[in-house]
């Protein structure tokens, strides 16, 4: 673990998001297929708000390549989908909501095309705002790492 975050389980506390900026950029150019045994993406996930302590939390994630959609992969590693309006009035993941938005910070081309309900839905949002329901990681071929901010409209 280098000097710039302490660990705590599988996340990293950060006192600023310069410092959490620097360590995703420094991990992108080590990802390792190791991890995986074939293509491997990484994925950093970044916490909208800062804890208590002032500080910003991260989770890491790594995936084979083309296997698994974003929605499945948080919800097996219990990162948190929604917001308070989001958990209650989502759709279960079948695109008809528009509550599962993600925003990503670096490595959209690792990620598969828009769909046409990302598009109904994202119409005016900026082109790295996607629905993490249908968006899938990798094409089975390619490698490298992917920064998603979670609930991006709470980010401060």
């Amino acid at each position: 673990m280098n000097n710039l975050g302490r660990a705590i389980g599988r996340r990293v506390v950060f006192s600023s998001l310069e410092q959490l900026w620097e360590v995703g950029l420094t991990l992108s150019q080590r990802v390792d297929r190791s991890v995986c045994g074939k293509p491997c993406i990484k994925l950093l996930f970044l916490f909208p708000k800062p804890g208590p302590d002032n500080t910003y939390e991260k989770q890491r994630l790594s995936v084979k390549s083309g296997e698994k959609v974003l929605r499945n992969l948080m919800t097996e590693n219990k990162i948190e989908l929604y917001g308070a309006y989001g958990k209650v009035m989502n759709c279960g993941g079948g695109g008809s909501c528009g509550t599962c938005i993600v925003e990503i910070i670096d490595g959209m081309d690792l990620l598969s095309e828009r769909t046409a309900t990302e598009m109904r839905y994202l119409k005016k949002a900026y082109m790295n705002v996607y629905l993490f329901t249908s968006l899938s990681i990798g094409n089975k071929e390619n490698s490298g790492m992917v920064t998603v901010q979670r609930l991006p409209q709470w980010k401060k």
